[in-house]
Order: C-alpha cells, then sequence, then structure tokens
C-alpha cells in the first residue's frame, strides 16, 4: 500500500489518501495525532509532502508510521525548512526540519552520497529511539533569487550556515529498518529513483537565463578591455604626438618689409 498523508486537494496518483478533513478523494479521514487505523507491516511507501510541521507530538507520529510500514518501506517528508523567517513567525507550524533532523530518526546513522551534509548533533544521555528511518536522500530546494544556476552549490553551502531566508523548503526519503540491514545493501537502495512529491520540479533549481547579445546588424568597434592602449605605450605615444602637430597652428613667417 502506498498513503498519502495529509493529501488535502491533491492527492498523489494511485495513492490511497489520508486526511483530517474529508474532501474530495480522500479515502481515510483521521487526525495522525491520534493514530493511524492500518494494520502493521501493510505500508510499503509514504508520501508525507508539507503535513508533518503540523502535528502536535512528531515521535508519536513517527513511531505510529513506523509501526505500519514494512521493512524497507519508503517514506517520502517535504517541510518547510526551520531557519527561514516566513516558517519561523507561522503559528501552525510545530515542528522544525532541517539537516540535522535525520540524525534525530535512527540510532545508526548513515551520511548519503551525494546529498548535503547532516552534521552531527549532540548526544542524549539513555535517548534511544524507538524506531529506524535511516535517510537515503535529502535535498535543499532554494528561495527563486538563489534557485538559479547564477549561484555555484559551493557558494550556496557558505551562505546557509551565515543567512537566513536562502532556503525555502526541505525534501527528505528514508527506508524504514526493522530488520538487519547490511549497508552495501543500504547503498543500493539510496541509488534507487522514488516518487516525489509532484510539485518538487517547479521548485528545484533552474539553470541560470542566457546573457542577451546585441543583434548583428549593429556593429560597433570598441577596443577590447586587454587591447586599450596605456599612456606610456608607443602607440599612444605616436598618436599623441601626431595629434598635437595637427592641432599647433603653423608659424608665421616673417615679412620681409619689416
Amino acid at each position: 500500500m502506498h498513503i498519502d498523508l495529509g493529501c488535502g486537494h491533491h492527492k498523489h496518483l494511485n495513492f490511497y489518501g489520508i486526511d483530517r478533513v474529508q474532501l474530495p478523494g480522500v479515502d481515510l479521514v483521521c487526525d495522525i495525532d491520534k493514530g493511524i487505523p492500518l494494520p502493521d507491516n501493510s505500508v510499503e511507501f509514504v508520501m508525507a509532502s508539507r503535513s508533518l510541521p503540523y502535528v502536535t507530538d512528531l515521535f508519536a507520529v513517527m513511531s505510529e508510521l513506523y509501526r505500519i510500514c514494512t521493512h524497507k518501506a519508503i517514506v517520502c517528508i517535504l517541510s518547510p525548512y526551520a531557519h527561514h523567517f516566513r516558517h519561523a513567525s507561522n503559528p501552525y507550524l510545530k515542528q522544525k526540519f532541517d539537516e540535522y533532523t535525520p540524525r534525530y530518526l535512527t540510532n545508526t546513522f548513515l551520511q548519503p552520497a551525494g546529498s548535503p551534509i547532516c552534521p552531527p548533533v549532540q548526544e542524549y544521555l539513555e535517548h534511544v529511539v524507538p524506531f529506524d528511518f535511516r535517510l537515503i536522500r535529502m535535498e535543499l530546494l532554494y528561495e527563486p533569487p538563489y534557485s538559479t544556476t547564477l549561484y555555484e552549490q559551493d557558494e550556496l553551502d557558505m551562505l546557509q550556515y551565515v543567512q537566513p531566508n536562502l532556503i525555502s523548503e526541505i525534501m527528505y526519503h528514508f527506508v524504514v529498518v526493522k530488520q538487519e540491514l547490511q549497508v552495501d545493501d543500504w547503498h543500493r537502495i539510496c541509488n534507487k529513483t522514488y516518487y516525489e512529491p509532484q510539485w518538487i520540479p517547479s521548485l528545484r533549481r533552474q539553470l541560470a537565463p542566457e546573457s542577451e547579445e546585441l543583434p548583428e546588424e549593429i556593429n560597433i568597434d570598441v577596443i577590447p578591455m586587454s587591447r586599450k592602449l596605456s599612456p606610456t605605450s608607443p602607440s599612444m605615444n605616436a598618436s599623441m604626438k601626431s595629434s598635437k602637430k595637427a592641432s599647433q597652428p603653423g608659424k608665421k613667417k616673417s615679412s620681409p618689409h619689416k
């Protein structure tokens, strides 16, 4: 079974829609804060697009998702990025998500190749999470001014830690681990392609607009910067001398009658 958690009006095709409000396309009406009435080990894919930030107890909901998911099920989460003024001031967003979040959802964290770095977090004494969601992919979705290739990725990585309002949303893919999972197997899972929220393509970085070129019919003779003459160059000196000669009046001849 594939479920769309908090699907609203935009349930993903061929998914089982779950929402707290009865809307067209919703298959199950329930408040996920109070549990999800589905059997154990019955779900193979969870789409949670912009829904988990609104729950009251994130760990309780993640525990319920872990219960209903099969071993190696995939969970896709799209969420507003925590370090953005627009999201930080929204009183309806009860849970925050950023690049640190994946480390709190497993006791065995592995860093996926090709994904942004999830920095280490403080270890809490006697704190063991009751589930195992291992990150297989993470993607940062930038605000429009930064979502073109005008910016190099290393520039964005640096700005991420000094400038708010850079990233708009964040997307994760996790694999549910209920049995022993070899690292090689985890790598194979990381390299597969999975479902994504339907609006993700419009949120990804776009190519920078191409620079406009002068029309061919306009012929402007411009001296390139590298060829500009310096005041001390021989060509410039010769040009200046010829210019002075042309501008100086000729000397008057002395009159023979004087």
